[in-house]
Formats: C-alpha cells, structure tokens, sequence
C-alpha cells in the first residue's frame, strides 16, 4: 500500500484519473505557466508564515528535499514527543495517508503539552477545498499519535498594508476548524480508501474531460486527456461566460458540441456565438457600432498597462495582491493621421507608482479621448494611484473622465468565429488584422508572462544581459498592446463607413 500525500488525495477529490496518473505516469505532467507561479507564490508565504510563526527564530524547519521522506519522517515523530518550539513541514504518516503539516505550535496546559496545526493558504479567503485539507492533515497527525488539539487555517489580509522593514505582523489572518476538521474523520478514511483502490489499479480509470479538469485546480495531465478525446466540431466550451444553473447543469451532462445545447438556456452573447460558430458569419453591428464611435475628439490615445502584484508586499504603503503598475504604452492619433508612441517602464526594483502616475499625466496630456481595452481595469488602478498621491489626483481623474472602451464595442457590435467564445483582443487582432499577431513576440506573450518577466528583472541576482532582453521583450510587448487597439479602432471605423 502507498502512502498517499495530501496533495494527492486531494487529486483523487478532483478526479481519480489525475490521481492514477501522478502515480503511474508522471512524466506526463505538464504545469501550466500559471500553476507555476501559484506555487512560486505559496513558496513565499510559507517563508513569511515562518518568520511570523516563529519571531524568536527557535523552531525546527524539516526540510524533504534534504532529508527525505524516511528520515523527515522520523524527526518529525521525535519533535512532536519532546520539542517546545514551533515545527515547519513536520511530516506523519498513518493509515496509508502522509501529511506534511506547515505550521505546528506547542501549547502548554497545566503539565500537558499538546499542538496547534496552522495551515497557510495565498489566497484571500477560504475554499471548500482548504476545508478539505484541514480534514486531511488532522486526521493523519491525530492517527499518527500527535496530540493535536486545534487546527485553524491561515490566509492572507488583502486589506493590510505592508509597513515596511520586514515586518509581515498582520499579513496572515486565522480561522478556526477544529470541530468541523475533527468531525470528518469518518469521511477522510472513506477517500483514503478509495484512492488506495484508483492508486492499485493496472490501467488508469475513465474519467471523460469535463469543468473538474481547471477546478479547484489546473490540471497538468489536461493534454493528455484531450489528446485522446475527439474534439467536437463546434466545442461548447466556447460559449462565454457559462453561469447560469441549467446551462452547468447541461454541460456536466455531457453536452460538448454548441449544437447540443438548446438555444433557451443560452443568453443574447452566447447565442450570438453559437449562430457565428455554426454559420461560420461575422458578425457586426454597424449601427450600434457607429453611434458608439461617434463624437470622440482627437487626439485619439491608445493606452495599456502591466502591473506585478506580489502576495507578500515588498514596498511600503502597499497591500498584498495590490496591482502595481509598472510600464504603460500609449500610442497618440492625430487629426491629420500621424500615429507616435510614448512609453514608461521601471525595472530599477523601487515602487514604480509615483514615476508611473507622473509619466502617466505628462504622456496623455489634457485633451482628446483615452481609448483602453478594459475600461474598468485602467480606471482602478488610476483611481489607486490619485489615492496614494494627492498632488496628482486631479491630473489623474481628470484622464479617467477621457477613457472610452474598446471591449465594449467589440464585446456588444462585432464577433468572428475565429475568436471562439473569447473577446481578448488577441483573439480579436487575428481577424481584423491578420498581418499582426502575437506569436511573432519573442519570450513574453500576455500579462501573466510580463508579470513574472518583471518579477524576475527586478531580482537583484538578475544578470543585466538578461534583464536587458526582458526590457526588450516587454517594450515590444506593452507596444503591440496599443497598436493592436488601433487597428481595431480603424476596423470598426473602416465598417461603419462602407456599411
């Protein structure tokens, strides 16, 4: 029998086949970018959760990769017998189960000494999942002879504010599960179980792809699985914005291609969709786009920006998740057709915020229209920065009054089959000006790609050969942003006039 880790029973909760995979054929796993970064992400609050659990720097910190799951093992069952300190990634085995817990604190009653288990989560808040954990890591300590007498789960305060000189005091908010950890015994000994039974199996189980494959995680067998599937003609999974209980309950039921799902439980966009997919038609509303476009005076700017945002803050005055702009570009029409570029980017390591905000004011000036693909993204990080400095925040509202948005226009006037379901505007850009793409960029390729392109060029390790060709990467980058906003502003234009 195999011990089974938390995190994989936790994959048997999502599917039995990702469990019998990361068994059997792990060489298949392919993590996404994303997933990476969300365990970059959990890497570092687990390094503050260790300063904040652990002020006075006596606790004991097991390391697997060093010591390996035998030796980490029997250490652990050792500390939890005599140590009066804090424990970090103690490991218990029971019941064919292991757990590494993250955070183990003596308590003292009377002459009785017994632990506290902390379990540390990035995110801001409590998921179904995170309950499941706990029902996990409790049992397995309490089956291995722990005496463990309380289990609360940590998560970050996006409302804190860092304020500086390392002190991350406050960063981490707890809530309480013991009873409801305790009372699941029953039901986590029923998984271990079953996924001992997927885990002995000869051949992995069917297990078709469906909402499971992205929920509560990315799935890194996803290719895999699809590989063996036959794709459908018309994929439902194009339809945006799936939300309403009958049409889930609809795709759970096995409807995969547009044409078997029934037009009533689609709503206007999801309709629009399906008709374009299966006629393969554009789709574009001249009337409605022109009343839209009309009446916006020059000069015609085209803005976009990147931010990083760092679960554990690194400047002062700034909260955890918080959107830091770091690079603008702004591509500015004039009346008579002349398009120039103005851009800012810092990579020095320092807040970029106040630099930002003043380039920001001095690059679109005080008049014409301020054109953005996601107003409501622009706006927010404008009003945040007129917040943070009020001898600017008139300048800067004064430019979120200008901002006109383009999603708008393309997400209610115009869709291409091509787009399949998505209105980004690199699913947008292909159909309207196929001579430009995105794939011809080098390195970075969408926001997620030039946060962590930026998180790394501020390293201070960073070589500067390398954060020159990130500097490259992500000029080019922001720059094709804004240009490709033109286009879609001179299509949309070009349509209306010969429509």
């Amino acid at each position: 029998m195999t011990n089974l880790s938390k995190s994989k029973l936790i994959a048997y909760r999502q599917c039995p086949k990702r469990l019998w995979l990361e068994i059997h054929r792990r060489e298949l796993l392919q993590n996404s970018a994303a997933t990476q970064a969300s365990q970059n992400i959990g890497h570092e609050v687990g390094d503050v959760a260790r300063r904040i659990y652990d002020p006075e720097r006596n606790g004991h910190f097991l390391n697997l990769s060093e010591l390996g799951f035998g030796e980490l093992l029997s250490r652990s069952d050792t500390l939890a017998r005599t140590a009066d300190s804090p424990l970090f990634e103690a490991g218990f085995s029971a019941n064919g189960a292991l757990a590494l817990a993250d955070v183990i604190l003596p308590v003292t009653t009377g002459s009785r000494r017994t632990w506290r288990m902390v379990e540390v989560k990035s995110s801001t808040s409590i998921k179904d999942y995170h309950r499941d954990d706990a029902a996990i890591q409790a049992y397995v300590a309490r089956a291995a002879g722990v005496p463990l007498t309380a289990i609360s789960l940590a998560h970050i305060d996006n409302s804190w504010v860092y304020p500086g000189d390392q002190d991350y005091r406050g960063l981490l908010v707890e809530k309480d599960l013991t009873e409801e950890a305790f009372a699941r015994t029953a039901e986590v000994e029923r998984w271990i179980a079953e996924a001992q039974c997927v885990a002995g199996q000869e051949k992995e189980p069917e297990a078709p792809a469906g909402i499971r494959c992205d929920k509560p995680y990315a799935c890194g067998f996803i290719d895999y699985c699809h590989a063996s599937d036959a794709l459908p003609e018309h994929p439902a999974s194009w339809l945006p914005n799936v939300q309403s209980k009958a049409l889930i309950a609809c795709l759970a039921d096995g409807a995969v291609d547009m044409r078997d799902v029934p037009d009533e439980l689609l709503n206007a966009k999801q309709l629009r969709v399906k008709c374009c997919t299966l006629r393969d038609e554009v789709y574009f509303d001249t009337q409605g786009a022109t009343r839209d476009l009309a009446s916006h005076p020059f000069p015609a700017c085209f803005l976009d920006f990147e931010t990083a945002m760092f679960a554990v803050p690194i400047w002062k005055g700034t909260r955890p998740y918080q959107q830091i702009p770091f690079q603008f570009s702004l591509h500015r029409l004039s009346p008579a057709g002349d398009l120039n570029h103005q851009e800012f980017l810092d990579l020095s390591g320092d807040d970029p915020s106040r630099r930002f905000a003043e380039a920001l004011v001095n690059a679109c000036g005080v008049a014409g229209t301020v054109y953005v693909y996601n107003a409501r993204f622009e706006r927010t990080r404008i009003k945040e920065l007129a917040g943070r400095f009020t001898d600017l925040a008139a300048a800067l509202l004064a430019i979120n009054d200008r901002i006109f948005d383009l999603l708008d226009v393309a997400q209610e006037r115009y869709y291409h089959p091509n787009q399949q379901g998505s209105w980004s505007i690199k699913k947008v850009l292909p159909a309207i000006a196929p001579d430009i793409s995105y794939d011809q960029l080098e390195g970075i390729q969408d926001g997620g790609m030039a946060m962590e392109a930026f998180k790394e060029a501020i390293n201070p390790v960073c070589p500067p050969e390398r954060k020159a060709e990130i500097e490259r990467q992500l000029r080019r980058y922001c720059s094709l942003d804004t240009l490709a906003m033109v286009k879609l502003w001179e299509y949309f234009g070009q349509q209306c006039k010969r429509n």
